[in-house]
């Protein structure tokens, strides 16, 4: 690793000539905050090499670099961080002890912050009850209209809320759907009671509830259950309905026979399985039960959510769940119309927060929409809604990648409102890889020079223009210019996608060609996540999928825990010391007993900040001392969970286990040869734990891969890499789908299939299919438009 402060003293120079670069344009603007900053200095954040930083205050400033270079752990570990803290500082103790605590960071001096508002890629409440109206409070303001102006009134604003039970659906308490056992799945009608029409483990012959169903005497349990009449199939499933005069049935327990009422099937079942909460079932039992329900859209409200008086109500027409089913640009025209004197003003506060969604480019959304059901993208644009009709000035808003899940159309929009923000007299600070929008930013910092351990320094302060002209991976990476694919690979087969007709997806049928690159194109809502990783997967179920999903992470989970590394490593050791596996585990025997093998020791210091402090015990290697003496090659079990990817690949080397040197170089693969094996997957950026899932889906050949958005959280540089990646699949033989917006991955292409023209209701079709060449010529699709720009088409050509 170069030497920091040598590092620091050759980048000094660049980073005082690039600070010259100014836009005078951006001088005339917020003179208020013309000599104020945020001050950071000596921040050691992860792995942040004493930065310091003057970040103007009332102006939008972008932080770049490439994955792992520091950008967050100056933006939300540091600065973020120690705005909130400041912040919970102020609230007396009652309410502190009841808040977020973050310790303080790791920096000298932090000065002159604002309050920060972080709109960040944190998943969005997922639960059956979140929707898009419920999520930017629309919904309450749509409640208040039909309250005041509907007829006929089912009463006051509660009276219109599926989360309220004067409001809701009886039958399905607000959710919209029913579940029910599916008979289909639990019975087989060709077989009788007693050779095991009933498929469902734990009534099945044999079991002690089983016996109830073949020792019955009210039913030929030697007939086929598909010939049984509607009676006895009656019968069967509720029993004669006779209460404490039950039918009798022997069966055998433990203590003997005895005699027991007959429960019919489907009672037994709901009483057992849906009349209670699943989540308190064994999860091995959950997942069994959940194989033989079934849901439906709830029958008594139409997947409504509401009760009749509710749905009785109109405005203009249209119920409330009519409204809350239509497109939010629809919706803006329709309550546009009223103009009552009572209801006027709430109509108009309805439409100013719908326009504020539809000016993000989330207008093919409707209010019922599930939050659940939505992209990453998508879910951190609604967040900003929130924030967009607000009257607070003199506040730091920091967003993490706004860009990501947006069509190059609609990234013009983001900026749009990043700007409003700026003018109302914010400071707006955003970690950005997108070339769009760190040409909107009034002040650019280019953390580098690489990630990981070679990162951690600022590299580059000033304005856009100065970056694109810096010596620096992302002045680089800005300067280049790259046509598209002259010579495509020649296809190998063709898989089809028939009839596909789900969501906004209009009985689409496209051929996806085999053996080569494909990517899947469209504006955000056009239907292209549905048509590949729906429809295509459910014809095609053998394509391995890798989408957007979370990893699972926690502070004992490693690089070396999720690629399954550390079993054999802890295998390895053991063999050669003679001891048992689970000494080399932290999670195990081998921890270390005063800090519980997590390294650190956390102090919740009640009223006062938390405190983490490295474990003096083991000096914060997780292990016991016994453990640490043990060793292979000369390295502990700590010496390996410290080596870098690269590092490892070269120690394993000496070693017959082909197994760990196969998931070394699945992480070499992905680009991810910095990262420690022992890194908490904790404090990885969004991008490094996409790649992360991505290297352990690398292990087949003439498979069919698929991957929505890939280049998500990567810099210009690292979508180099994914390239490289995605031709050694190609090469090797495989089949590889690539949901995507970045335009150099369109580029790369062999073939390209479209979607549109536009989102929603007004996408869903196939707007062309070729090679990346053709699509330049290609009138009508807003991707071709994009990508004429993107290499220096004539306007017009």
């Amino acid at each position: 690793m170069r030497d920091v402060s040598q590092a620091r003293d050759s980048l000094s120079d660049h980073r005082d000539s690039s600070s010259d670069h100014r836009d005078p344009s951006s001088d005339q603007r917020n003179s208020l905050y013309d000599h104020q900053h945020i001050t950071l200095t000596g921040a050691r954040e992860n792995n942040l090499k004493e930065v310091d930083l003057r970040i103007p205050k009332g102006r939008l400033t972008v932080f770049t670099g490439v994955s792992g270079s520091g950008k967050s752990s100056v933006v939300f570990d540091t600065i973020a961080v120690e705005s909130q803290r400041q912040l919970n500082e102020t609230f007396t103790w009652f309410v502190r002890n009841r808040l977020p605590k973050y310790e303080r960071p790791h920096a000298d001096a932090i000065e002159d912050l604002a309050p920060a508002i972080v709109v960040d890629q944190r998943p969005i409440g997922g639960h059956s009850r979140s929707t898009v109206g419920t999520m930017t409070d629309i919904h309450s303001v749509i409640r208040v209209l039909f309250s005041r102006h509907g007829t006929p009134s089912a009463g006051g604003a509660t009276a219109y809320s599926f989360n309220d039970p004067s409001g809701m659906c009886p039958r399905c308490d607000g959710i919209g759907r029913t579940v029910r056992p599916d008979y289909d799945r639990i019975l087989d009608p060709a077989r009788s009671l007693a050779d095991g029409a009933i498929l469902f483990p734990p009534f099945a012959v044999g079991t002690w509830q089983g016996q109830t169903y073949t020792h019955t005497t009210d039913l030929d349990t030697h007939k086929p259950v598909g010939e049984f009449t509607a009676a006895e199939r009656r019968f069967l499933l509720r029993g004669d309905g006779r209460g404490a005069r039950k039918r009798k049935v022997s069966v055998d327990n433990t203590g003997g026979s005895r005699d027991i009422d007959y429960e019919g099937l489907a009672d037994r079942f709901e009483r057992l399985y849906l009349n209670r909460d699943l989540s308190a079932l064994a999860q091995r039992t959950r997942d069994l039960v959940q194989s033989f329900l079934v849901e439906d859209r709830c029958p008594a409200c139409d997947g409504a959510r509401l009760n009749p008086a509710a749905l009785a109500t109109r405005v203009e027409g249209l119920s409330i769940a009519d409204c809350a089913r239509m497109e939010v640009t629809d919706l803006i025209a329709v309550l546009g119309r009223i103009d009552d004197p009572v209801a006027g003003p709430v109509a108009g506060a309805a439409v100013a927060a719908l326009e504020r969604v539809e000016a993000i480019g989330l207008g093919y959304l409707s209010l019922d929409r599930e939050t659940s059901t939505l992209s990453g993208g998508e879910g951190q644009r609604l967040k900003m809604v929130r924030h967009l009709g607000s009257s607070l000035t003199g506040m730091t808003y920091i967003f993490d990648e706004p860009s990501v899940g947006l069509h190059p159309r609609d990234v013009g929009r983001l900026g749009d409102l990043l700007l409003r923000l700026r003018d109302k007299g914010n400071t707006v600070l955003v970690v950005e890889h997108d070339p769009d929008v760190i040409a909107l930013a009034d002040h650019v910092v280019d953390m580098g020079p690489a990630a990981g351990t070679d990162g951690g320094l600022v590299v580059f302060e000033g304005t856009p223009r100065g970056l694109r002209d810096a010596d620096t991976l992302t002045g680089r990476c800005l300067r280049r210019a790259r046509g598209v694919k002259d010579r495509p690979r020649e296809r190998t087969g063709d898989m089809w996608i028939k009839d596909a007709d789900l969501h906004n997806l209009r009985n689409v049928s496209v051929r996806v060609p085999a053996g080569v690159l494909t990517a899947v194109t469209g504006v955000a809502g056009s239907g292209k996540s549905t048509l590949v990783s729906r429809s295509f997967v459910e014809q095609h179920p053998d394509a391995v999928v890798v989408d957007q999903s979370s990893i699972g992470i926690s502070g004992r989970s490693t690089p070396a825990t999720y690629l399954g590394i550390m079993d054999r490593v802890r295998g390895l050791f053991a063999r050669h010391t003679g001891t048992e596996p689970g000494l080399f585990s932290f999670n195990s025997r081998g921890a270390c007993e005063s800090c519980q093998g997590r390294g650190i020791i956390y102090s919740d210091l009640a009223f006062m900040d938390p405190v983490t402090t490295t474990c003096e015990a083991c000096a914060g290697r997780r292990f016991k001392d016994e453990v640490l003496r043990l060793t292979v090659g000369g390295r502990s079990v700590a010496d390996v969970l410290d080596m870098t990817a690269e590092q490892a690949i070269a120690f394993f080397a000496d070693f017959p286990d082909t197994a760990v040197r196969r998931r070394l170089d699945a992480l070499r693969n992905v680009g991810l040869t910095y990262l420690t094996l022992g890194q908490p997957l904790s404090t990885l950026s969004g991008g490094e734990r996409q790649r992360v899932k991505l290297a352990t889906r690398l292990h087949r050949t003439g498979a069919v891969y698929i991957l929505d958005e890939p280049t998500t959280g990567l810099h210009m540089a690292d979508v180099d890499g994914l390239l490289a990646l995605l031709d050694r699949l190609v090469d090797a033989g495989n089949t590889v789908l690539v949901v995507e917006h970045d335009l150099e991955v369109v580029k790369h292409a062999d073939w390209v299939i479209d979607l549109g023209p536009d989102g929603g209701k007004h996408g869903g079709q196939v707007v062309f299919e070729g090679t990346p060449r053709e699509l330049l010529a290609a009138r009508g699709s807003f991707t071709a438009e994009h990508l004429r720009g993107s290499v220096g088409y004539p306007a017009g050509r």
